[in-house]
């Protein structure tokens, strides 16, 4: 049976995901800096489901995690993400902000790959899926919210570049636009419901293969553009 790592599990996509990798049967690594919101979620409750409570941009907690755990790791979902600050113009930039945004958006991802590799290896069928955003394509010239824009595409890139060295390993990397959805971070009036996001990105997962290392997908499985 698959085992999973997801972070970002206390709300949003993220907690939707455990939710239903729980509901497949699937054992569920989940990380958050805080508690689950959804009071009728109990995934907490839930035997298969393990709660590693770290921040992803705490990479010695990251590490400590990782190495607490010796059974195999066959998809990891680099989830956790935030839209970053107020003030994130071209002509107004909350410094400080921005080093916050790229360090949850771009380095998290890669430092959290890292540390569970040895897990991944351990698999037989190891996979990377890294949530990131149409908002950083470089085809698209809109300027507002840049830091997180500037976050994502610098994620497309990081991750591309680790899909190009762990496929001698065996090891499949992708990228995931999860769509326009009805988070806290998506706001009420976006596409779709974090119930339909989850369960595309999950199957996306479930099914990537060496084939399709690399490459950036939409939720429900379509080439994305970069």
């Amino acid at each position: 049976m698959t085992t999973i790592l997801i972070t970002g599990t206390n709300r949003g996509i993220g907690l939707e995901m455990a939710k239903q990798a729980l509901a497949k049967g699937w054992t569920v690594y989940g990380s958050a800096r805080g508690e689950v919101t959804d009071a009728d979620a109990h995934i907490c409750e839930h035997p298969k489901f393990h709660d590693l409570k770290f921040d992803v941009t705490d990479h010695a907690a990251v590490r400590a995690a990782a190495e607490a755990i010796d059974a195999p790791i066959d998809i990891l979902i680099n989830n956790a993400g935030i839209i970053g600050p107020e003030r994130q113009s071209t002509l107004d930039m909350d410094f400080d902000g921005f080093a916050q945004t790229l360090a949850v958006n771009t380095l998290a991802p890669l430092a959290v790959s890292q540390a569970f590799l040895p897990q991944l290896k351990k698999s037989t069928n190891p996979r990377i899926v890294t949530v990131s955003s149409q908002m950083g394509r470089m085809s698209y010239a809109k300027s507002d919210r840049i830091a997180y824009r500037a976050s994502k595409a610098a994620v497309n890139k990081v991750m591309q570049g680790l899909a190009t060295d762990l496929a001698p390993m065996g090891i499949a990397v992708a990228l995931v636009h999860p769509g326009w959805v009805r988070t806290d971070m998506g706001g009420a009036g976006a596409d779709i419901d974090a119930t339909e996001s989850a369960s595309g990105i999950l199957a996306l997962a479930e099914g990537l293969t060496l084939e399709g290392t690399g490459r950036f997908y939409n939720w429900d499985g379509s080439p994305s553009e970069w």
